[in-house]
């Protein structure tokens, strides 16, 4: 069981939505994650949006233009992201038997994905993902490195780990951001890192 169906527990798609609304509503910027991936391919680039919950990165990626799918493991957060935006192909699945032909060129995971996975399936995620990738393909993840950034009482990932994964997996690490605004990383408890498949 991944540590986000642990967390979530009863069905809260339509809980998660409506808190963004909100924000929204109210103003709140919520779209940092898209337009951070935006700044790094072009309208029309095919893009994965990996742990997509109820799609607001996709749904907005598409909205400019980008060729979008979504996948997650939480249908009743799918059935928020079904219901917005039907046109976009909404998949349910774990990330960690992912099985997506490599012709995309971005894959996003936003949300804190990485560190919510399955114990133990951490590298296997991070090696499905790059093979969602192209060649010269990006891999674009942010998540908490401490409890103070995640829902969870400790850190599962650190950045060492993680850019090994990327490296067996055949990425290598082009930038790193504390937020998804695109700020210098400077060692704190955020991070976001941009990873590119070889183009061997």
């Amino acid at each position: 069981m991944s540590r986000w169906e642990e967390l979530a527990g009863a069905s809260r798609g339509a809980e998660y939505a409506s808190r963004f609304d909100a924000l929204e509503a109210k103003g709140a910027d919520v779209h940092g994650e898209a337009r951070l991936c935006a700044s790094l391919v072009p309208a029309g680039a095919r893009v994965l949006d990996a742990g997509c919950g109820t799609g607001r990165v996709a749904r907005w990626l598409h909205r400019n233009g980008y060729d979008c799918v979504g996948v997650d493991l939480d249908e009743a957060m799918l059935a928020e992201a079904r219901r917005a935006a039907p046109e976009i192909p909404w998949l349910q699945g774990d990330v960690a038997t992912l099985d997506v032909a490599g012709d995309f060129d971005l894959v996003v995971c936003a949300g804190n994905v990485i560190p919510l996975v399955a114990a133990g399936t951490e590298a296997t995620v991070v090696a499905n993902l790059a093979a969602a990738l192209r060649r010269e393909g990006l891999l674009v993840a942010g998540f908490g490195l401490d409890a103070a950034h995640l829902p969870l009482d400790e850190a599962t990932v650190t950045l060492t780990d993680y850019d090994a994964w990327c490296a067996d997996a055949g990425l290598s690490l082009e930038q790193r951001f504390a937020t998804w605004d695109g700020d210098p990383y400077d060692g704190g408890g955020y991070a976001v890192s941009v990873h590119r498949r070889s183009a061997a």
